[in-house]
């Protein structure tokens, strides 16, 4: 399930913005769910499921990270995936998997909490604001000459 939601969440930052994005490919369910197992155990790593009647709906990978001089940043808990099956958005899910993400981090030591969303992911920023995030940088992106 993990492997479907994160092509999920590759095809729809693909469709927001197809230069910037990766697309997916016949391998991409596959290939997210081997990489994401490959995490389980690894120190420092968050992986949450969010579940109705026994069902996965939604999922959060976080990490914890040192230091990282090209974004300028200590040592970090960093929120990598979150994702709700569109059907089950606005039910308070999204929250959920983010509090208990944060949560996370913050015992294992996490003082600072960074994530990265789409320019386009106007409902995820205001996730975030509300959960107390505040923008910091902006990734802007050049396309190559044609």
């Amino acid at each position: 399930m993990l492997g479907t939601y994160g092509s999920l969440l590759m095809a729809l930052h693909h469709q927001w913005d197809p230069k910037r994005f990766l697309a997916t490919g016949t391998d991409t369910e596959l290939s997210y769910a081997r990489w994401l197992r490959s995490q389980l155990g690894k120190p420092g790593v968050v992986l949450l499921l969010a579940e109705q009647r026994t069902a996965t709906v939604g999922y959060a990978y976080a990490s914890l990270e040192g230091y990282n001089y090209m974004a300028l940043r200590g040592p970090a808990g960093v929120i990598h995936d979150l994702f709700v099956e569109p059907e089950k958005r606005s039910q308070g899910i999204g929250r959920m998997l983010l509090d208990a993400a944060i949560a996370e981090l913050k015992a294992r030591g996490a003082n600072l909490i960074v994530l990265s969303t789409a320019h386009r992911n106007e409902a995820a920023q205001r996730l975030f604001a509300t959960a107390g995030f505040r923008a910091t940088m902006v990734e802007m992106t050049l396309d190559g000459q044609e």
